[in-house]
């Protein structure tokens, strides 16, 4: 498809026909002599004939609109915002433009003359009358796409979900009015709660970071937040990290306003289901959305308030390109939209205390002598100890940790926390605690049933293994998984029941019971009557030794995740967390003190030059394929390229994952860093290379990720 100004050619016999036909169908209209005009036999539009098209294409070097005819007997229907289907990649036969796939695409806007000097191809099909793609959702788009180095079809494809004929068949129910102003309940415990439901309630757009107090009433006080948006007669939008946390709020938010002013958007509710109620916001019928990472694209109209419950949860960051982050879109629509903001959790990330140090936002946050009564007593054992008790040995706990356990299943429920699911473990250096790895592979070591050494990878068996760090011969478990730690407590605990919640089986809540929950991070469910008696956090070393910059603020995450299920002090909760005592992440969950933890380390990584004080990209791909790139792109005055450098080879045993190589092949990771403000100019220099290099087909596609949240 050849094209010029930006413009497409498709499909015609003459040159041009069509743009004389459009040009004088202008003129006339102006002297008010408009006259019905016809192109191959098809009658066009009379008025505004051309029809910019996003074309659902995410290459980069076609991130542009692309100009259409409009056929008059499409007229009514073909208007901005609607799906269409086009013929897009024309060729030449025999001296005629012709051919070209059937694709779909979206209606930008119509317009009286194309630039395009060649005959433009007609829209070949309107799916739908339905105005999907607004001129909101599509600026928001547009922003997402270029702060990600993406494009715009990407984007769009993860904000519009599929079409469903029979739910846009179906009317969507009548608006409500405005509920009551709710009254500041829980808010109260913070200095400055009642005063921001105030403030959305007034149609004001107040900004905060805030961090919850430990206990199961944050969706509570999410809902009431909405609430207060919606009282004041404008929009609200709640983006949490999964379904379950999706599902508290929901009820919560139903319990406060009734169940007919707010629509729940997550992937549990089916295709159909999930389109229907979709529409229902776009048409403005409903104006509350509470939902999962896709809904931060949901069209409310008039927003209030976007709120986003635990941004440092990995399933905030969408896997499919360009992979924005939910906190950066809704960061964006609270600026757009003029929308009061809301980032809350129990952790604080380093992205959430720069918000605060800059001032965009305001902090909001419980005085210190709330937070004492509503935390659990926190303990910690070096992984080092010795457990001296025969049951402690058995179930692989330090003595003091077992006697929690045991303490704790005489008041209630007892959660367990494990870094991993899953049974068979890993293994390390019993004294260094160098992983075990095959020496024919490289890969992991893993114990079999018998005890026999065998490689995860080959299969090849290791029947004489020694470190090769400090030449020891005996191994530990790096991680035991949920499955086998489970085990290991009911043989010391046979008559307490032992639940497991992970990826596989995820368990809600848990009666008020004595019992022992086995948890991975994440997958913890709620105890009834208060919380968990106590709480178990084994494992630490696993979390913060990672090799991730985020490792110390995804532990803390992950603790203070699992302790804020646990009663507070007064009431006898107590938490044990096999790590080193003098780490700070450590110390921090002792303190419970998030944000004193987040501000230090944003101290450090400005420092150093690290996210999210500075921008960041990283280009994967072939060696030759992203030296190129970084050589051919016109990078922002004081880029520092970092690298490249090789990227491990994916364990072949686990399913592949979006960023994985193709198999058998070696690739390479270079980061870009540029200084604070130069992050659209990073975005757009990267975007640019890229593209010259599909329009001139050179060697394989780069992946470029801006923000990586995997740096190491």
């Amino acid at each position: 498809m050849s094209r010029e100004n930006g413009r497409p050619e498709a499909g015609a016999s003459d040159a041009g026909e069509q743009l004389a036909l459009i040009r004088e169908a202008v003129r006339e209209n102006k002297a008010g002599r408009a006259k019905p005009r016809t192109w191959r036999g098809a009658e066009l539009a009379a008025q505004l004939p051309v029809a910019r098209v996003l074309v659902d294409k995410g290459l980069v070097h076609l991130d542009r609109y692309f100009d259409y005819a409009v056929p008059a007997a499409m007229d009514q229907e073909a208007q901005p915002g609607v799906r269409v289907r086009v013929r897009f990649g024309a060729g030449e036969k025999g001296g005629r433009r012709e051919g070209g796939k059937l694709v779909s695409g979206f209606i930008v806007e119509r317009v009286a003359e194309s630039d395009y000097r060649g005959v433009l191809a007609p829209i070949a099909q309107v799916l739908s009358s339905e105005r999907v793609l607004t001129p909101e959702l599509l600026g928001l788009c547009r922003a997402v796409a270029d702060r990600y180095a993406g494009s715009l079809a990407d984007v769009v494809q993860l904000a519009v979900p599929p079409r469903r004929a029979r739910a846009e068949a179906k009317p969507s129910p009548a608006p409500q009015p405005p509920n009551a102003p709710p009254e500041p309940g829980s808010w109260e415990r913070y200095g400055a709660g009642p005063g921001f439901l105030t403030a959305l309630t007034r149609g004001d757009a107040p900004r905060a970071v805030w961090t919850a107090l430990p206990g199961a009433t944050w969706p509570q006080e999410l809902a009431r937040a909405a609430a207060a948006a919606l009282a004041g007669g404008r929009g609200a939008l709640v983006v949490v990290p999964d379904g379950r946390a999706a599902a508290r709020v929901d009820a919560a938010l139903g319990e406060l306003i009734g169940t007919d002013r707010h629509v729940l958007l997550t992937a549990d509710a089916g295709p159909e289901e999930r389109y229907r109620r979709w529409l229902a916001v776009s048409r403005g019928a409903v104006r509350a959305v509470v939902g999962t990472r896709a809904a931060m694209f949901a069209p409310v109209a008039d927003l209030g308030l976007v709120a986003l419950w635990d941004d440092g949860d990995a399933s905030h960051s969408d896997p499919h390109a360009p992979q924005p982050h939910a906190r950066e879109v809704l960061t964006q629509r609270s600026v757009n939209e003029r929308a009061g903001f809301l980032l809350g959790g129990l952790s604080c990330t380093v992205e959430a205390a720069q918000l605060v140090e800059t001032g965009w936002a305001r902090p909001l946050a419980a005085e210190r002598e709330q937070v004492r009564a509503a935390a659990p007593l926190v303990r910690t054992v070096s992984d080092g100890d010795e457990a001296r008790d025969a049951a402690a040995r058995a179930a692989r706990l330090p003595t003091m940790a077992w006697q929690l356990v045991r303490e704790g299943l005489q008041r209630g429920p007892v959660l367990v926390q494990v870094p991993r699911r899953g049974y068979a473990p890993r293994l390390s250096c019993e004294r260094c605690r160098t992983p075990a790895r095959c020496r024919a592979c490289a890969g992991p070591l893993e114990s079999q049933h018998a005890g026999d050494l065998v490689c995860a990878w080959c299969g090849r068996p290791e029947s004489d293994w020694h470190c090769g760090e400090c030449g020891g011969a005996r191994l530990r478990a790096r991680v035991v998984g949920a499955r086998r730690t489970a085990e290991e407590l009911g043989r010391v605990f046979p008559a307490v029941p032992v639940r497991t919640s992970g990826r596989d089986h995820v368990l809600a809540t848990v009666p008020d019971a004595p019992a022992l929950v086995v948890s991975t991070p994440g997958a913890e469910p709620v105890a009834a009557g208060g919380g968990y008696a106590a709480a178990l956090l084994l494992d630490g070393w696993a979390l913060l030794g990672r090799p991730d910059l985020r490792a110390g603020e995804e532990a803390l995450r992950r603790w203070l995740g699992a302790a804020g299920l646990v009663r507070g002090q007064a009431a006898g909760g107590t938490v044990a967390v096999i790590a080193e005592p003098t780490l700070r992440p450590v110390q921090a969950l002792v303190r419970w003190d998030p944000v004193g933890h987040a501000v230090r380390e944003l101290a450090e990584r400005a420092e150093l030059g690290f996210p999210p004080v500075s921008r960041m990209a990283s280009v994967t791909g072939r060696s030759e394929d992203v030296t190129e790139l970084l050589r051919s792109a016109e990078l922002p005055a004081g880029a520092e390229v970092l690298g490249p450098v090789p990227l491990p080879i994916p364990d072949p045993a686990r399913p592949r994952r979006p960023g994985d190589p193709p198999a058998g092949e070696q690739w390479e990771r270079a980061l870009v860093r540029v200084r604070p403000g130069q992050g659209a100019a990073l975005a757009a220099a990267l975007k640019a290379a890229r593209a010259a290099r599909m329009v001139k087909r050179e060697g394989e596609a780069v992946r470029v990720r801006i923000d990586p949240p995997d740096l190491g």
